[in-house]
C-alpha cells in the first residue's frame, strides 16, 4: 500500500478501537443501542452528503441509494452480532477475534469468489494472524470455559463474518461503482437508521430509547462521531489500495483495543493478550507488503 492509504488505515484502526471500548461500557438493548448511533453518525454526515452530492450534480442517485441500502442493512447485522458478543463474553476475546476472522474471510472471498491475486507471502501473514488471534483468545481460556463453551471465540467468529460482508460490498461500491466514500457513507448511516426504526415500536421500546440516550449519550456521540470518521478513511485507503490489503491492515486496532479492555476493565492475563496483539501485527505487517 501507499504510505498515505496505510496512515489512513492507521488512524482508522485507532478510532475503531476507541470507539469499541465505548460500545463495551453500554449494557443491554443491543438493536436500540445501535439505532441510536447509527442516527447519531447519518445526523451528522448526511446534510455533508447532501451537499457533495448536489455539488456533483445529484449523479448516479439510484445507483447510490440502492448500494447504501444493502451496506446499511450488514452494518446493521454488524453492529447487532458485535453488541450481542460484547454483551456475553469479555471484549479481548471477541474483538482480537472477530478483527481477525473478518480480514481472512475477506481474502478467502476476493481469492477463491472474485479471482483477485494473492502473493505468497500475503498467505503467510493470514495464517501470522491466525495464530496471533488463537493466542489472544486462547488467554483467555478460563473466561471461555466460563461462557459454556466459548461464547467469546463464538461471537467473534460471527462478527468476523458480517465484517467480510461490508468489507467486500462497500469496496465494490467505492471501487467498481465509483462512489464518493462520504456520500455512500452518509446514505448507508441514513439507510442504517432507517431499517432499525421498526424494531422500536411501541412505548416500551421507545421508552428504552429515551432511557439509552439518557444513561450513554456520551457514549452514543462518541461512536457517532468516531466511527464514521475512522470507516470514511478506510473507505478512501480502499480507492487506492487493494481490499485484500486494506481489510487486514486495519485490524492494527486489535492491539490498542487489547491494551484498552486490559487498562480500563481490568480483564486477565493482559501479557498474553499483548504478545497474541503483537503477532496479529506482524501478520499484518506481511499482508501489508
Amino acid at each position: 500500500m501507499t504510505a498515505t492509504a496505510t496512515a489512513l488505515v492507521l488512524v482508522a484502526a485507532v478510532l475503531h478501537a476507541v470507539w469499541n471500548v465505548a460500545a463495551k461500557r453500554v449494557e443491554g438493548g443491543s438493536r436500540v443501542f445501535v439505532w441510536c448511533y447509527a442516527t447519531a453518525g447519518a445526523l451528522l454526515w448526511l446534510p455533508v452528503g447532501l451537499v457533495l452530492l448536489a455539488r456533483d450534480g445529484w449523479q448516479d442517485v439510484p445507483q447510490l441509494l440502492l448500494a447504501s441500502a444493502v451496506s446499511g442493512l450488514l452494518h446493521n447485522v454488524y453492529g447487532i452480532v458485535l453488541n450481542t458478543g460484547y454483551a456475553r463474553a469479555d471484549l479481548s476475546v471477541v474483538y482480537p477475534t472477530a478483527r481477525g476472522a473478518g480480514p481472512l474471510i475477506t481474502m478467502g472471498v476476493a481469492l477463491l469468489v472474485l479471482g483477485e491475486h494473492v502473493e505468497p507471502h500475503h498467505v503467510a501473514g493470514g495464517l501470522v494472524v491466525v495464530a496471533g488471534v488463537a493466542v489472544v483468545a486462547g488467554a483467555g481460556a478460563p473466561k471461555l470455559v466460563a461462557d459454556r463453551g466459548g461464547a467469546g471465540l463464538r461471537w467473534g467468529v460471527y462478527t468476523g463474518a458480517t465484517i467480510a460482508a461490508y468489507t467486500l460490498w462497500d469496496g465494490f461500491a467505492v471501487t467498481t461503482l465509483g462512489l464518493d466514500p462520504v456520500v455512500y457513507f452518509a446514505f448507508f448511516a441514513a439507510w442504517q437508521s432507517i431499517t432499525l426504526t421498526p424494531v422500536l415500536g411501541g412505548r416500551a421500546r421507545r421508552a428504552e430509547v429515551r432511557d439509552m440516550v439518557r444513561r450513554h449519550l456520551r457514549e452514543i456521540v462518541l461512536i457517532g462521531v468516531l466511527s464514521p470518521l475512522a470507516y470514511i478513511l478506510v473507505l478512501v485507503a480502499m480507492q487506492t489500495a487493494p481490499i485484500a490489503l486494506v481489510a487486514p491492515a486495519r485490524e492494527s486496532s486489535i492491539v490498542v483495543g487489547t491494551l484498552l479492555a486490559w487498562w480500563l476493565f481490568k480483564e486477565p492475563r493482559p501479557a498474553a493478550k499483548i504478545v497474541g496483539s503483537v503477532v496479529v501485527v506482524a501478520g499484518i505487517a506481511l499482508l501489508s507488503v
